[in-house]
């Protein structure tokens, strides 16, 4: 490790490190394991420290180059190449600990020279990944409170609430994420290995945080590209380009979920360090790729691909965004297979899912009219008799409340059965039964772990995706029209609320490039 913040240039080099005292056998996994987790350390001081040069070096080859750089966004491009780094959204944000309202002691206990502690600032940067940019786990989120990696409850579980209902629950961002706070309000010595902090105002860290990385997706309102959305989706074969984190969650914690792993048969202990699997090291491409094989891994600086990413206007991390901005301009040009609404502007051609479409502005209305108890429901000629399983009427009777807010009047009607009285509107037949049926059969982990917001969500959605247009359905073109305008009008218009893509953009670049004009 070389030190570029000192005059000497001082290098730092770890040859050898237990040649006259060899670490315990029976504790040390196998060398591809071991070597993922020193792979996987490196990388973590790397991203915490740009300024510094860093190389990592096998007894055959080199693993990692990464010389100093000036920001942290070009550490990003150096360590996950130019496909990751086009996909993330560049986040920053302030706010001083005044507003917390933390108390202060009374005056009979304060000291005669007392002088209220300066509250200091809490401040988060990095960068965090649009929506059609998902993993299968959670080895993808770097976060640094004050430069130290940790793996925290409340930071993991903020970054959840920021992209609920905007990708899958079963999928996870890709973040890199820093926060600088004053040294007291931050207690690092929780845990031995240092990777787990308590704060000393968790629900002010938990919401600032939510609300920043949420406000940055809404701002950005990125469009999803054809070609990004096909390769960028989580799948047995993907991982992250170095999902790297040796810091699992406490077992049985339902913050952290179990890791998944492309079957293999390779060791399974290796691919258990890292979320991802080692096989034998080949030759690398170029000085500064990871190499193992089935992963060309550009982890090192190439100056050349930096200068052009960083030159580019429409690759720069920091340069203009396709957005989603322009849905107000589509020309719908009609449907395919009754099922997707083709629509054209000046940026290119336009896939647009009628379905999830119609379910995202379902579900932004949903929440709005229950927030004003406007909520629109229809009286039934008859009742819809529903059977329940017992556990489904134990369910029932936890959310009744929350059903009734959202236009649901029900009642049971025996041991096992709910009469079904009025609904919300747009909601009716076998899909009402379907929707009832769905929000009462909850997972108990999940039912413990729900709070009030999350259930709201929950059944908004449910009905949002049971009342929108379906698949397979002919619209009329004014239908189409007014789809797309309340679509641009929504909040979040990439995915629908359980995550899926609502638009994919041809772009007008990528038409131009395949007919090889560019």
């Amino acid at each position: 490790m070389e030190d570029s913040g000192t005059p000497a240039g001082t290098t730092i080099a770890v040859r050898e490190l237990f040649y006259n005292t060899p670490a315990r056998r029976k504790f040390l996994k196998s060398e591809q394991t071991e070597l993922a987790h020193i792979a996987a350390l490196v990388t973590h001081y790397a991203l915490a420290h740009p300024e510094r040069h860093f190389e990592l070096h096998s007894a055959t080859q080199a693993l990692l180059i990464a010389p100093a750089v000036a920001s942290t966004g070009d550490r990003l491009f150096q360590i996950f190449g130019r496909d990751t780094a086009a996909l993330m959204l560049a986040t920053a944000a302030e706010m001083d600990f005044a507003r917390a309202g933390l108390p202060e002691p009374p005056p009979w206990k304060r000291e005669q020279d007392y002088t209220p502690p300066d509250p200091g600032f809490l401040r988060i940067s990095g960068f965090v990944s649009k929506p059609e940019l998902q993993k299968l786990n959670r080895n993808s989120i770097y976060v640094f409170v004050n430069h130290r990696l940790v793996r925290d409850r409340v930071v993991l579980h903020a970054l959840t609430e920021a992209y609920r209902n905007i990708i899958p629950p079963t999928s996870f961002p890709v973040v890199l994420l820093f926060l600088e706070m004053p040294p007291q309000e931050v207690d690092v010595n929780v845990h031995p290995a240092k990777t787990e902090v308590r704060f000393r105002q968790s629900g002010f860290v938990h919401d600032f945080i939510r609300d920043t990385v949420r406000t940055t997706l809404m701002t950005a309102r990125p469009a999803a590209s054809f070609a990004s959305a096909l390769t960028s989706a989580p799948h047995a074969s993907a991982s992250l380009l170095l999902d790297v984190s040796p810091m699992p969650g406490p077992p049985g914690d339902p913050v952290f979920s179990p890791r998944q792993h492309p079957e293999s048969d390779a060791d399974p202990s290796a691919a258990d360090a890292a979320g991802f699997t080692l096989r034998a090291p080949v030759a690398p491409e170029s000085p500064g790729r990871l190499a193992f094989s089935d992963h060309g891994i550009a982890v090192g600086y190439e100056p050349a691909a930096a200068a052009a990413f960083s030159t580019d206007p429409a690759n720069a991390i920091d340069g203009p965004e396709e957005t989603l901005n322009a849905l107000a301009t589509l020309k719908p040009l009609g449907q395919l297979r009754d099922s997707f609404i083709l629509a054209a502007n000046d940026e290119g051609l336009w896939i647009i899912d009628q379905h999830v479409a119609h379910e995202r502005v379902l579900f932004e209305k949903i929440l709005r009219d229950r927030e004003v108890e406007q909520v629109q429901r229809q009286r039934l000629l008859m009742p819809v008799l529903v059977d329940l399983l017992p556990a489904q009427m134990v369910s029932f009777a936890a959310i009744a409340h929350e059903l009734d807010l959202n236009g649901f009047e029900a009642e049971p009607f025996g041991p096992r059965t709910l009469a079904i009285k009025a609904a919300p509107v747009g909601l009716e037949g076998r899909e009402l039964e379907r929707m009832l049926e769905e929000v009462l059969t909850v997972p108990d982990h999940e039912q413990q772990t729900e709070n009030a917001e999350t259930r709201r969500r929950r059944i908004a959605a449910s009905i949002a995706c049971h009342a929108a247009i379906k698949v397979n359905m002919p619209l009329e073109p004014t239908k189409i029209e007014w789809l797309l305008a309340e679509l641009g009008k929504t909040e979040h218009p990439m995915s629908c609320p359980h995550g899926r893509p609502i638009a994919l953009r041809y772009s007008h670049k990528d038409i131009q490039r395949a007919f090889q004009r560019i």
